[in-house]
C-alpha cells in the first residue's frame, strides 16, 4: 500500500488575485463607506447609532462637548452613497463657486435631506472609490490608506428639479475627516447650520 505524498510546503497554490467572496459590488461599496465613517466619527470623537429601520437616513452621528451651546451632546442625521462613477479629485469647473461634482439622487432621498427647517440637521456624504475592488485598500505596517474620499454637503432648501431623479452638486473642497466632522458638529452645537 502506497502512502500519498504531502504536498511539499502544505500551502495553496500562490494566487495573483485574492479569492473574495460574491457579495456584489455595490454591498461591498456600502460597506467600504460605513468603515470609513467609523474611522471618521472615532477619530473625532463621536458616537454612531443606526437608526431602525433607516427610513431614509443611514446614521445618527453624535457629538459631546462642554463647548455647545444648545446641548450637551449634538447630534446630525448622515445619508451615505457610494460611487465608482467620478473620477478623484475631479476637475475644476470653468466658473465660480469652484470644484464640484454631480451626483444624482431619487427625488425621495433628496426631500428627505433638503427639508427645512429641520430641528436635526442632515448632510450627504458621497465616497468616491476606484472601480476595481483591487484598488480600494492599501495595508502597511504603519497605516491603512482607503481610496478615495469622502465629501460632505448640506442639501436643506435644495429644489427638486428632475421628474424621478434631481442631480446636485458636492463641493470637492468638503472633503469628509475627522476636522470637517469636528467643525459641522461645533457649528450645529453652536446652533448653527452644518
Amino acid at each position: 500500500m502506497a502512502l500519498a505524498k504531502p504536498e511539499p510546503s502544505g500551502l495553496l497554490p500562490q494566487r495573483t488575485e485574492p479569492l473574495r467572496g460574491a457579495l456584489a459590488t455595490t454591498a461591498c461599496m456600502e460597506t467600504l463607506q460605513v468603515g470609513y465613517l467609523h474611522a471618521v466619527a472615532a477619530a473625532a470623537g463621536c458616537s454612531l447609532s443606526q437608526p431602525f429601520p433607516d427610513n431614509g437616513i443611514d446614521w445618527h452621528v453624535s457629538h459631546g462637548a462642554p463647548g455647545h451651546a444648545v446641548d450637551d451632546e449634538v447630534t446630525i442625521k448622515v445619508q451615505l452613497k457610494c460611487t465608482y462613477q467620478i473620477p478623484p479629485r475631479p476637475p475644476r469647473p470653468p466658473r465660480p463657486p469652484g470644484p464640484t461634482f454631480a451626483f444624482t439622487l431619487d427625488n425621495a432621498h433628496l426631500v428627505k435631506l433638503a427639508r427645512t427647517p429641520v430641528s436635526v440637521h442632515k448632510i450627504l456624504v458621497v465616497m468616491i472609490v476606484p472601480r476595481s475592488r483591487d484598488d480600494w485598500l492599501r495595508a502597511g505596517h504603519d497605516r491603512l490608506d482607503l481610496r478615495h474620499c469622502c465629501y460632505w454637503t448640506n442639501l436643506a432648501g435644495h429644489p427638486v428639479t428632475g421628474r424621478r431623479r434631481t442631480t446636485v452638486r458636492v463641493p470637492t473642497s468638503r472633503i469628509f475627516d475627522e476636522r470637517a466632522l469636528c467643525g459641522i458638529m461645533a457649528r450645529v452645537g453652536a446652533g448653527g447650520r452644518p
